[in-house]
């Protein structure tokens, strides 16, 4: 089958439009994995062990599950319960959680990281437990948490082929729609290994910039 550039001419906007919603479902799903990892690492910190333990059970039973299994769930059983959700809600929910589960421990190193007499010295301050983070602990833990958060939202972006699954008109759905109507797929799937690795080129070299910026932490 010869490549024809009149069809890709053809195919091009309607997979534009799948790109589209692969970038908002990674940033979509960035967003809530960046709330929920600081969530379940502060969790994880709580003096309660009951707390700490149900949260370390919970985030290592949804990192040890596979996504697409997650996906599933979320969009295919819990309706019989009565929660119905829109396939994008439910793909950003999915990847959220299950990348959460990931950043909750780059979190985690980068709290551990900062030096016990930061802590000593906002207790000496007589600052609440809130002012404590909020001024003191997470300003210097963060930073040096950014490129290993971005290194998971990059393979967030690699992951989202997953969502067709559940019926998310994302780009590998839009390409697969594309190819069984025209019984074409060099055209598609060649577009589709195209965009991702144009993206991931530039997101490749942002992660560089902010290893510069900020280093690397161990995790």
């Amino acid at each position: 089958m010869e490549w024809d550039w009149e069809f890709v001419r053809q195919i091009f906007p309607t997979l534009l439009q799948g790109v589209k919603i692969t970038i908002l479902a990674t940033i979509l799903g960035s967003v809530l994995a960046a709330v929920v990892g600081l969530g379940i690492a502060l969790l994880r910190r709580s003096p309660s062990r009951w707390i700490s333990r149900t949260t370390g059970f919970i985030a290592e039973f949804i990192r040890g599950t596979p996504l697409l299994v997650q996906l599933y769930f979320i969009f295919y059983v819990l309706p019989d319960i009565g929660i119905l959700l829109p396939p994008l809600v439910a793909g950003v929910i999915g990847l959220g959680l299950h990348y959460g589960t990931y950043t909750a421990e780059v979190y985690r190193a980068g709290i551990d990281n900062v030096a016990r007499g930061q802590w000593e010295a906002a207790k000496a301050c007589n600052l609440n437990p809130r002012q404590t983070w909020t001024h003191i602990i997470l300003p210097q833990a963060l930073p040096p948490m950014i490129p290993a958060l971005a290194n998971y939202f990059i393979a967030m972006f690699k992951e989202t082929p997953l969502l067709s699954a559940i019926t998310v008109l994302e780009l590998m759905n839009q390409a697969k729609s594309v190819a069984n109507s025209s019984y074409r797929y060099i055209e598609p799937m060649t577009l589709v290994g195209a965009f991702f690795l144009v993206i991931s080129l530039f997101s490749v070299v942002l992660l560089r910039w902010l290893e510069r910026r900020y280093g690397r932490i161990e995790q």
